[in-house]
């Protein structure tokens, strides 16, 4: 297991960039992720805004986190199997030629069906979306277990606010440029440019040095899966560092509401949803690149509760702006909106934004010191199981939220959702803290699973 690191120095404000000088490997996976997760997260947004293009319908496009779901699961416990099993070099590659295929056949759909006189139908978005999904679930729980392997234990955290900002500039630049590349060029080039920015990835694995398993680790299949859920069911702080971001992402991940945000409440269409997601990963860019103090944070339970409950205020105060504009339309209290930009109620997206800007920020926290907490006192082969447990979390309980967003947007109103899960979010964050001692009490000087 590895050592507890030291407390570094209080006066840092800024990203600790070590990791990046003292590992070449880590440095060029970490750039070949940042720049082909822009291309990533460019299709995300791309997928949903073609989905609620064809079909006009929310609870359509929250169908394309929630029919991923399950293969999901399979693919971040089996994904975690095959990581602790094999050279976790070959893992990434093989999992990142399955996403690269996947979203070629995005682009050629999108570039045959431009030339059509009818809809593309919706299926085969579902279906390579999910084989999409299935890759990158694989490609994260890898490469999570891999960093300890590429640097000293001391700087995983450092590592951790580092990746931070990578996502932090994928979700910034990749919504962003979606909506104005499917504005301007439709869904076939916006796709292309993901399978370009794709190869960047390559560049960082096939680089890297060879990953072999651990000695005695099982193979893949029921009894190593079995001694991962055994691990776990000992480890009550990594479970409750699970089971409140299940939590956060169940009742807070707002996202499948942005094609109709934009459209019905705020105005501005794609355009507009590209805001609303890269204000979320401006707060993950900011928090991480000021994440210097959490260095000197050694309570991390209590600072993942905290994250969390300042997580479930700004998810209500974005509830609360939606419920507000739309009573002020239904009223004529402002100016109709409308689909072009020109058209946007200013007041209300700028509103909308910061409460996204304050999720990311305070979930990036929060993810720090839980992606910390799960590495450090996880034994290297069992990691990847682990990872991929987690993994499962970090992406399953998104498509939990996808549902639950679509179901009660289109049952009740666009506005209930994060209202409700706003408040819920608090809540029971405010319980389980309170009911798990070792997590609030949990000390990164002697990480305990």
């Amino acid at each position: 297991m590895t050592d507890a690191p030291p407390a570094p120095s209080k006066r840092r404000r800024f990203v600790d960039l070590t990791p990046l000088r003292v590992s070449p490997a880590f440095a060029r996976l970490w750039f070949g992720g940042a720049i082909s997760g822009i291309g990533a997260q460019l299709t995300v947004v791309a997928v949903g805004l073609q989905v609620f293009d064809i079909t006009g319908s929310t609870l359509a496009v929250s169908l394309v986190g929630g029919i991923a779901l399950v293969p999901m699961i399979v693919a971040g416990l089996w994904g975690g199997m095959i990581a602790d099993a094999f050279d976790r070099k070959l893992v990434l590659l093989v999992s990142a030629i399955v996403g690269w295929l996947s979203t070629i056949g995005l682009a050629l759909l999108a570039w045959f069906d431009s030339g059509l006189t009818g809809e593309v139908p919706v299926w085969p978005l579902y279906l390579l979306a999910t084989l999409s999904s299935v890759s990158a679930t694989v490609q994260m729980t890898t490469r999570s277990s891999v960093t300890p392997r590429l640097i000293p234990g001391e700087l995983v955290p450092a590592a951790s606010a580092l990746n931070g900002i990578a996502f932090g500039i994928q979700l910034t630049l990749g919504p962003a440029l979606a909506g104005v590349l499917v504005a301007s060029v439709g869904f076939a080039w916006t796709y292309l440019v993901d399978v370009l920015l794709f190869t960047t990835m390559f560049l960082g694995i096939v680089t890297l040095p060879r990953l072999a398993a651990a000695d005695g680790v099982e193979r893949p299949g029921w009894r190593s899966l079995k001694q991962g859920i055994d691990f776990l069911r000992n480890a009550p702080n990594i479970r409750m560092s699970f089971l409140v971001d299940i939590v956060a992402m169940t009742f807070g991940r707002p996202h499948v509401l942005f094609p109709a945000l934009g459209v019905l409440v705020f105005g501005g269409g794609p355009v507009t949803v590209g805001i609303l997601t890269a204000a979320m990963a401006v707060g993950t860019f900011l928090a991480s690149l000021f994440s210097g103090p959490v260095g000197s944070v050694n309570r991390h339970g209590l600072a993942v509760g905290r994250a969390i409950t300042v997580y479930g205020g700004f998810v209500l105060l974005l509830g609360l702006t939606v419920l507000g504009m739309q009573v002020a339309l239904a009223n004529g209290w402002v100016a109709p909106i409308g689909p072009d930009f020109a058209q946007v109620n200013l007041v209300a997206l700028g509103l909308a934004a910061f409460a996204m800007l304050g999720m990311g920020a305070s979930d990036e926290i929060s993810a720090i010191f839980r992606g910390t907490m799960l590495l450090m006192a996880t034994p290297d082969g069992m990691r990847g199981r682990l990872q991929g447990i987690f993994t499962v979390v970090v992406a399953g309980g998104p498509r939990v939220g996808d549902l639950y967003i679509g179901v009660f947007a289109t049952a009740v109103a666009l506005w209930f959702p994060p209202v409700l899960g706003g408040i819920l979010i608090i809540a029971l964050i405010a319980v389980l803290v309170r009911a798990q001692r070792s997590f609030r009490l949990y000390d990164a000087r002697e990480p305990t699973p």
